[in-house]
């Protein structure tokens, strides 16, 4: 099992060892103690999952601190992009984005941490997503930034003029306009 850097501090992509033959293949997910062998500890204490059809773009969200989650994230089924946004105040990518490309296929994880803006789009026929948690959701602690922000300039892999999103992500603001608690 490896772990690669991203060159955003703390962001990383998880690859676990699949083992497979005729039939089909076996892995582990998460293992905690492969984890902390490699000097990574997290208590993930609840998981999510979502179901979502070609198109359907989910983010940028983040929760503030003290209900700040890291996140462990894959795809179960399909495939997506996934994207984060550094929004440490006194990082060195504070501002930069990231996107990745996770399946069901190439089994990657992308762990992010506490501080990061994150979302998907949905770049196939539909795709499941799991990610596991550190913290409990709270509404009441609910940021984001607007997908399109163009100093952002991300690319989601579908048409953003037939991109499925709700209202609430609509009315984001950019990253330029958000309030948030996070530091570097």
């Amino acid at each position: 099992m490896s772990f690669s850097e991203t060159g955003l501090p703390g962001l990383l992509v998880y690859e676990p060892k699949v083992f497979g033959d005729s039939r089909g293949y076996f892995f582990e997910s998460y293992n905690a103690n492969t984890f902390r062998d490699a000097g990574i500890e997290y208590t993930f204490i609840q998981d999510n999952q979502a179901r979502s059809t070609y198109g359907v773009l989910r983010g940028l969200h983040y929760q503030l601190e003290p209900y700040a989650q890291t996140k462990l994230v894959r795809v179960l089924e399909g495939k997506i992009i996934d994207a984060v946004v550094d929004i440490r105040k006194g990082s060195p990518t504070y501002g930069k984005s990231f996107t990745i490309e996770l399946s069901a296929e190439n089994k990657l994880q992308l762990l992010v941490p506490k501080g990061f803006a994150h979302g998907y789009a949905v770049i196939s026929e539909t795709a499941e997503v799991m990610y596991k948690c550190d913290n409990f959701y709270h509404k009441g602690s609910e940021g984001g930034i607007i997908y399109n922000d163009p100093d952002l300039n991300i690319d989601w892999g579908i048409e953003l003029n037939n991109a499925i999103i709700s209202d609430k992500d609509l009315a984001l603001p950019r990253l330029t306009d958000i309030s948030h608690n996070f530091v570097f």
